[in-house]
């Protein structure tokens, strides 16, 4: 194995769960080695699921959230677009910075298919970001550019759901 690191581009992507469970095994893995982790999370922000509390106790996590909740519920965007440019605005920072060694942008794929941010002005940052820095994309709908550049790409396959299939509602520790 070599210790040479190459800063990868990894997609979770697809209609089934878990994308941002991967991203998290991600961070947990990279925490173990003492990596510096920035979980930036776009559009969830309204609830505290069980992750962030796991995740607050590791020192090199840092977890920056910009988000109201689910936009398909909403009428009135102009707050989320807002919430999203602050947070692409972070996240270039801390690209710039180098502060850390990955970038999970959770949900990110879903706010370039809602057209919050171009994928054009996404594309180059992640093209320009410094030498060895990994990035995580997580969410619905990675739009087919970013899909050409990864590095690795995974699509989830929802094949049953509890809640789809039986009308099982969300639990704690499962969905949140």
């Amino acid at each position: 194995m070599s210790e040479e690191r190459r800063g990868l581009l990894i997609v979770f992507t697809g209609e089934g769960k878990g994308k941002t469970s991967a991203a998290l095994g991600m961070i947990l893995r990279a925490a173990g080695h003492g990596m510096r982790v920035g979980l930036f999370q776009f559009i969830k922000g309204k609830w505290h699921p069980g992750e962030l509390g796991a995740l607050s106790l590791l020192p090199t996590v840092d977890i920056i959230r910009f988000g109201d909740g689910f936009t398909s519920r909403k009428k009135d965007l102009s707050k989320d677009s807002e919430l999203v440019r602050e947070g692409w605005h972070r996240v270039r920072e801390a690209l710039c910075s180098r502060l850390y060694d990955m970038l999970v942008l959770d949900e990110i794929n879903y706010v370039l298919h809602k057209g919050f941010l171009s994928v054009e002005e996404v594309l180059q940052i992640l093209r320009d970001r410094p030498d060895g820095v990994h990035v995580v994309l997580t969410g619905r709908y990675a739009p087919e550019p970013i899909i050409q550049v990864a590095d690795m790409v995974t699509e989830m396959r929802q094949v049953k759901h509890h809640f789809r299939d039986k009308g099982i509602r969300a639990q704690r520790g499962i969905e949140f």
